[in-house]
């Protein structure tokens, strides 16, 4: 039976297992021989990444061909607007072509764990949080996402993968599942 780990990545750390001994690494964390990632966040964003054993399974979460939901809690620098949210439900365009469309909804701020380091503070900025459901993978998508449309995101943690969510799990804390 497949084996599949969630994984909450803190901020700073590389999605992998090797590294130059520099950053912390997917290594420092999780000791289960012969499980990969499906799927990377930069080491700039945090939360959900899945690793399993099974090349299918990874395939099936990580392929853009299967188009598995991924939703982000991303805070952004100012009060998101209206028209900025519609964009990103029609589609941005980005250097590499037209983002397929999101679902894109304004979030209060969620009760998540402090970043280390934490996220600059500014009194005359405002800052706002949305929740993005994307069904593709452009590297740095969501970033490029709310820059594109304005508001650049302070903040990027990946809350959902399909069915499987962060609920629960602590920063740097993994749990395995066995999936059918």
């Amino acid at each position: 039976m497949p084996r599949l780990i969630l994984f909450n990545k803190p901020y700073g750390v590389i999605c992998q297992f090797s590294g130059d001994g520099s950053r912390p690494t997917l290594a420092d964390f999780i000791d289960v021989p012969g499980v990969y990632p499906a799927g990377r966040l930069d080491q700039d964003s945090e939360g959900l990444v899945l690793l399993t054993d099974d090349g299918r399974l990874q395939a099936r979460i990580a392929d853009p061909r299967h188009k598995l939901a991924k939703t982000y809690w991303v805070q952004v620098e100012g009060a998101i607007s209206d028209e900025a949210l519609a964009k990103l439900r029609s589609g941005v365009a980005l250097k590499d072509g037209i983002t397929r469309p999101a679902l894109a909804q304004r979030l209060d701020p969620p009760d998540l764990w402090p970043r280390d380091p934490p996220v600059r503070f500014r009194k005359t900025v405002p800052d706002g949080w949305i929740a993005l459901t994307l069904r593709e993978g452009k590297n740095r998508q969501v970033r490029r996402m709310t820059a594109a449309v304005g508001f650049p995101t302070l903040r990027l943690v990946r809350w959902q993968v399909g069915d499987w969510t962060l609920e629960s799990l602590a920063p740097g804390a993994w749990r395995a599942l066995d999936v059918r």
